[in-house]
């Protein structure tokens, strides 16, 4: 397909320089396994699963046939005062997969909206159990929960908030972030282990200063993706469970990167051995195919929300296509591709091999000032240029595009984070193509 035969003059891409995209446009018009092909008859490694999203690998016929069966026998039905069989089957299987009693599932369609959904629940069940006054939420630094106001305003990416600061949900704070550079300028398959205690600011300053009797939830990402995977110290996600239950604070897990195999487990909060209160979860869900998303909370989040009059809503909060029919079809055929090939440990197992193949090609490359492998996904962090932020890790992003690799740039950050059927020889060449990139714009 030619540039010609397509107009672009009317979307507006989203977190996209537009300006540059139509100089140099990168228009995807197929995929299969591992690839894309391109709107110039080209062929690139997916080294990132478009967007975290496409664990299984592209092209899988039995989501797309569960999809178009369910699409000939319901395509559509109201989420509100009634339901759909597969909404119930997919809630199922999902809470299945889930640790402890993590089993009431609400879905929406986005991670953004997963976060904003928890953290209404938050409110709505401290309310309900009589301290309406537990209204502070607190987030983390360089933390990423979406794009809704909520999500916005407990997330930590200064570039995601400057221009909505205005608007942003006025009782919020952030704790310190998680990485530890001077230390741990290069962490290889392992959970670093600081000599200090990163949540002290949690327990010393911040809780002091809104009393934790006013602290309704704390939301973080088991390990801080969008941001440029950085992997959180021994302990602390424990620590901070042992905060919450203290003080009586929800602990929300954002997993809609971690979830659904990333980390070789279901769940980030598996591997790291933690039960939160609500998870969110996205992306992998489907596979990428078809748009969804949701909160699977603890039983006592949602018995303690069940008050009130029989006929009168608990918690009012939702969306038009809550537990799409087709969406619900898809995660069902997604989770079986998972349990039939066994991708959840595949991933575990190739996650070493993509770590081990960055730290041994990229330290000691011009400008590269830090490496991080954990699970099956691997960042490397470049000393930006002067004046010019993300500008370095940008160009090289380009350069792979065009040499055939898909990298995902994030600030200074480039990430892979391939599908779970990825190869040794995909890894390679991923890697080997990113390390030539780097040394092109030293």
């Amino acid at each position: 397909m030619a540039n010609s035969t397509f107009d672009m003059s009317n979307q507006w891409l989203p977190f996209t320089p537009n300006r540059d995209f139509h100089r140099d446009p990168r228009v995807l018009v197929g995929a299969k396994g591992m690839h894309f092909q391109t709107h110039d008859g080209r062929e690139i490694i997916d080294g990132v699963s478009s967007l975290w999203c496409v664990g299984a690998g592209h092209g899988r016929r039995q989501i797309s046939e569960a999809i178009k069966q369910q699409l000939d026998t319901l395509d559509y039905s109201t989420a509100f005062q009634a339901s759909n069989d597969k909404a119930f089957m997919a809630a199922s299987a999902i809470a299945e997969l889930a640790p402890g009693d993590l089993n009431k599932v609400f879905f929406c369609n986005s991670g953004s909206e997963a976060a904003d959904t928890s953290l209404k629940m938050a409110l709505a069940y401290h309310r309900a159990r009589g301290e309406g006054h537990r209204t502070v939420l607190i987030g983390r630094e360089r933390g990423y929960h979406g794009v809704g106001f909520g999500g916005m305003s407990v997330g930590g990416i200064p570039g995601n908030r400057k221009v909505y600061s205005g608007a942003l949900l006025p009782r919020v704070d952030h704790m310190a972030f998680i990485h530890n550079q001077a230390d741990f300028p290069f962490i290889q398959n392992e959970v670093p282990q600081w000599q200090t205690d990163p949540l002290v600011d949690l327990e010393t300053r911040i809780l002091p200063l809104h009393d934790p009797s006013n602290v309704a939830a704390i939301i973080v990402e088991p390990i801080a993706g969008s941001a440029g995977w950085y992997i959180p110290p021994q302990g602390y996600l424990k620590r901070l469970r042992e905060i919450c239950d203290k003080h009586g604070i929800l602990l929300i897990f954002d997993e809609v990167i971690t979830g659904f195999g990333r980390l070789g487990t279901a769940f980030g909060a598996d591997y790291f051995g933690v039960v939160p209160d609500m998870l969110n979860f996205a992306k992998c869900v489907t596979n990428g195919v078809f748009p969804l998303g949701g909160v699977i909370c603890r039983d006592h989040v949602y018995q303690t929300t069940m008050t009130g009059p029989d006929h009168a809503i608990e918690f009012a909060h939702g969306y038009t296509y809550s537990g799409h029919p087709a969406a619900c079809a898809a995660a069902l055929a997604t989770m079986q591709i998972f349990r039939e090939e066994n991708l959840f440990a595949r991933a575990g197992e190739m996650g070493p091999v993509l770590g081990d193949a960055m730290h041994s090609a990229l330290r000691g490359l011009p400008n590269v000032i830090g490496i991080r492998s954990l699970g099956l996904a691997a960042a490397v962090e470049l000393s930006g240029l002067p004046g010019l932020p993300g500008k370095r890790a940008y160009d090289i992003f380009l350069d792979c595009y065009h040499a055939g690799v898909m990298v995902r740039a994030a600030g200074e950050n480039l990430v892979f984070a391939p599908p779970y059927i990825v190869e040794s020889h995909h890894i390679d060449a991923m890697v080997s193509t990113l390390a030539a990139a780097i040394k092109r714009h030293a």
